[in-house]
């Protein structure tokens, strides 16, 4: 009679005859029995596989987002157990306690914790780790780096990213972008935010390839930076126009500030609303304030919910490095069910930060509100020697931009809007290369620090742009410089006619543009910021059918 199929009878024996080998007089017996095992199965059909199993249905069923966690985990296992057996074959003893290591995460930023390498991410005290294990509390436990941060310290974890090429277990741009694959195949709600400072440099254009058809609830962060006298009401739209031109389909747009709260009642009603028991992921780039924005929410959530208040205790870590978050962090809290994800952001070669030395990232983030720095042509001092005392100028915006002015009007004004630290220095453009080799990192800062002459390249991108003045009454554009911040270029027709004999009717004006490489330039329609903004801003008259598809923004 010919054996079962090995999937139902001889498997579950196997155990049973090496247990009982030891009867056995021989070798050779356990090896007939296996041999005629092969000769009966290899002339049947390949046994059909066992259909896999469901892990439930109802209320204890794992969610979506529950998979995607495990998933993660998954991979990081074994990655990290991958890499310790090549390193040392002969430590077999250790390898269990491994793959327990990499699954459980720092609840900061998401890394998995280990006790191998002390300055990688995730590390722990092997008797921390001991002890919170024994007493199953490893979803609390937050590792050396995130304390450093918590701290103020400037810790990049990113290679590439910081000014700093790589170390120990340091993980790359696109392994951070891996690590949200899956999200495009999960039913999810999706909040993605972006940098009212950095609007056009934190955007994440091609987001459907990480939400893919998800539903996604735009979020505007750092509101509060904005120059005083802002109408929101005028921000609102002009986000909603810009969205609407980079053809990004959105359920509702939000105005907010994780620091003051402006917006975020907004924001968790929107959430409850849309969310119908799927989980939430905060998604955006790298330093746009996720980790602030979710310490917000449940500060918010906290006030009815009293899950959101237990999650209060264990939140993720808020720094200015770009990459704190190297892993999705699973946070309880909805009363309701479904699960609030942090996530890595997203990090973009094109932004400034991926270009400075950690040590300078500070100096990018404005603290206070944005005060314009007012540039205007006229107020250039003239040079007998030039043929024109207004063209032939090149205006330094720290050591970081340069703006060569090639054709320009006596009324031509220029509003810088970043970070304080960034200095204004005007000098003729045929010195402007000696004053840059000369002040770089004195009074051009940043770069700064550590950020040594050997090690800056420069400014190496060159941008030419001709602009129009098609309306007198408001600026002609923004010229944005991704990671920084934007300048503002408009015609001042209050100036006196001093300089009549060199005005024309030209309405075209010309400026070069020098950045690092690859920081992007974008030239977008002006930002309605401060008092006059509203006093120029003109709302769009829009038909029936864009009423309705239009999305709605609130603050």
């Amino acid at each position: 009679m010919a054996l079962a199929p090995f999937s139902t009878i001889f498997f579950p024996s196997l155990p049973s005859i090496f247990t009982t080998s030891k009867s056995l007089k021989t070798p050779s017996s356990s090896s007939l029995i296996l041999s005629q095992f092969s000769f009966e199965t290899s002339h049947k059909k390949p046994p059909t596989p066992d259909p896999p199993e469901s892990d439930g249905t109802g209320a204890a069923a794992p969610t979506r987002g529950d998979r995607f966690l495990e998933r993660h985990h998954s991979v990081e296992a074994a990655k990290f157990v991958l890499k310790e057996n090549n390193k040392d074959r002969k430590r077999k003893k250790d390898k269990a306690l491994k793959v327990s290591l990499a699954v459980a995460s720092c609840y900061g930023c998401g890394a998995p914790l280990q006790t191998l390498e002390l300055d990688a991410p995730g590390y722990v005290e092997p008797e921390t780790y001991e002890l919170k294990k024994k007493h199953h509390q490893l979803r609390r436990v937050i590792c050396g780096r995130c304390r450093l941060l918590s701290h103020g310290h400037m810790i990049t974890a990113v290679g590439g990213n910081g000014g700093y090429s790589g170390g120990k277990q340091f993980i790359s741009a696109e392994e951070l972008r891996d690590k949200l694959s899956h999200l495009r195949y999960e039913k999810a709600l999706i909040v993605k935010l972006v940098d009212i400072v950095d609007f056009n440099g934190s955007f994440l254009a091609r987001v459907r390839d990480l939400a893919g058809a998800n539903p996604i609830i735009l979020v505007v962060t750092k509101v509060d930076l904005l120059p005083k006298g802002t109408d929101l009401n005028c921000i609102g739209d002009w986000v909603v126009e810009a969205t609407t031109r980079k053809k990004l389909s959105v359920l509702s747009v939000h105005l907010t500030s994780s620091k003051s709260l402006v917006g975020v009642a907004g924001v968790v009603a929107d959430i409850q609303k849309e969310k119908k028991g799927r989980d939430v992921y905060i998604l955006g780039s790298a330093n746009v304030g996720k980790s602030a924005f979710i310490n917000a929410v449940l500060k918010k959530m906290a006030e009815r919910d009293p899950v959101a208040a237990a999650a209060q205790k264990y939140r993720p870590i808020q720094s200015a490095v770009p990459g704190t978050t190297l892993g999705p962090i699973q946070i309880d809290a909805f009363l309701g069910g479904g699960k609030l994800y942090d996530t890595p952001g997203v990090h973009l070669h094109h932004r400034l930060a991926a270009v400075v030395h950690s040590e300078d990232l500070p100096a990018l983030a404005p603290q206070s509100r944005l005060r314009g720095q007012h540039f205007q042509v006229q107020h250039l001092p003239m040079d007998n020697e030039l043929s024109s005392g207004l063209n032939g100028f090149s205006i330094f915006w720290g050591g970081l931009v340069r703006v060569d002015l090639l054709k320009v009007q006596p009324e031509t004004c220029l509003t810088f809007y970043g970070p304080k630290g960034l200095q204004i220095r005007v000098v003729p453009t045929e010195k402007a290369d000696e004053f840059y080799e000369k002040e770089l990192g004195i009074s051009l800062t940043p770069p700064s620090g550590k950020q040594t002459r050997n090690d800056w390249r420069g400014l190496e991108t060159v941008r030419q742009l001709k602009i129009n003045f098609e309306d007198e009454q408001r600026p002609a554009c923004d010229v944005a410089i991704s990671g920084l911040g934007w300048i503002t270029v408009e015609q001042k027709k209050s100036l006196s006619n001093n300089h009549s004999d060199l005005e024309s009717s030209v309405d075209e004006l010309e400026l070069a543009v020098h950045v690092p490489k690859p920081v992007e330039i974008f030239v977008r329609p002006p930002m309605p910021v401060g008092k006059a903004g509203s006093e120029w801003y003109q709302y769009r008259d829009l038909t029936e059918e864009e009423e309705e598809v239009r999305p709605r923004w609130y603050f």
